[in-house]
């Protein structure tokens, strides 16, 4: 990396911290055709800790038929559970939630869709039917004493349904957050958002009383508006963001889904802003180029290409 790039020119209108909810380990492995050994799992999750990240989504309680590649969770979980840093689980229902508070998990995830269609291909649900599924989970994992995160999918977009209304995801997010989810993570699954359906859909949540301090924004980059977005964010005032090592990860039912963005082209931006992430980018890059070559082919991270010097 070049010494004092990239040069910092802070914005006092954005946060001065924001927290990386790293995503890779778990979003971003779960479609690789090839399945990737346990061990490189685990050590992938200890080497993101390493260079920083303190919240790392470390895999999923879900049936291995539906994602074969995380049908070692049992088996990963114990490796890194004793990690210094968050290690959230996703869990489809009360089966999976089972599963992860026998191994000990303190913090899980459900994952609601925002539209009809989604939910049907993802759940075999209807929206409100899922959340109906949701709700025993999300209470029993808060009488347990966990955190839960809310993820909610199709935000911005649906590939079946075309544009989806604001006040259909205000309606889905505020039911999450009415189920006590303690943490709403909006999801561009298909990545067509551009800035200002960003700042309106976060507009409208707050209007509704869900407070930007609960919110996550999670972008794809598949229109190559993420960053942009996730400035928009910002400028919003919500401090969690969601991200990928290397630009890892799609959507097993969205096939039009790319990469998510990649934690490296983040941190390079947070870092030319002056906003604090604790997050050392070398090192992160570091791990980004050993898993690519764990997986066989280059990263797509157009920061993790530029500091490591490969194309």
């Amino acid at each position: 990396m070049t010494a004092g790039l990239p040069m910092t020119v802070a914005d006092p209108a954005l946060p001065a911290r924001v927290r990386i909810h790293e995503v890779g380990a778990r979003d971003g492995l779960q479609n690789e055709k090839t399945a990737v050994p346990t061990d490189v799992k685990a050590e992938f999750v200890r080497r993101l800790a390493a260079a920083g990240l303190t919240t790392i989504e470390a895999t999923s309680f879900v049936h291995p038929k539906w994602v074969p590649q995380l049908a070692d969770a049992e088996e990963l979980f114990p490796r890194v559970r004793d990690l210094p840093v968050r290690l959230p689980v996703l869990v489809p229902n009360e089966r999976g939630l089972d599963r992860a508070l026998a191994l000990g998990a303190r913090e899980v995830a459900v994952f609601a869709s925002a539209t009809e269609s989604f939910a049907k291909a993802n759940l075999n649900r209807t929206v409100d039917e899922a959340l109906a599924m949701f709700a025993p989970t999300v209470t029993r994992a808060i009488e347990a004493g966990l955190k839960v995160r809310g993820y909610l999918s199709m935000c911005f977009g649906d590939p079946w349904e075309g544009a989806v209304p604001v006040e259909q995801v205000v309606r889905v997010t505020r039911a999450l957050a009415d189920m006590g989810c303690d943490e709403l993570s909006l999801g561009d699954t298909i990545g067509v958002a551009t800035p200002g359906h960003v700042q309106a859909l976060l507009t409208a949540l707050a209007d509704a009383g869900v407070p930007t301090s609960r919110l996550a924004v999670h972008f794809h980059d598949t229109y190559g508006q993420a960053l942009s977005n996730t400035l928009a964010a910002l400028r919003h005032g919500v401090t969690t963001v969601d991200a990928s090592a290397g630009g890892l990860g799609g959507c097993p039912y969205a096939k039009s889904a790319t990469g998510n963005l990649a934690t490296e082209d983040l941190v390079w931006m947070l870092d030319g802003l002056g906003i604090e992430t604790g997050v050392d980018l070398a090192a992160l890059t570091a791990t980004s180029v050993w898993m690519a070559e764990q997986l066989g082919r280059p990263s797509p991270s157009r920061t993790v290409r530029a500091l490591s010097h490969k194309e």
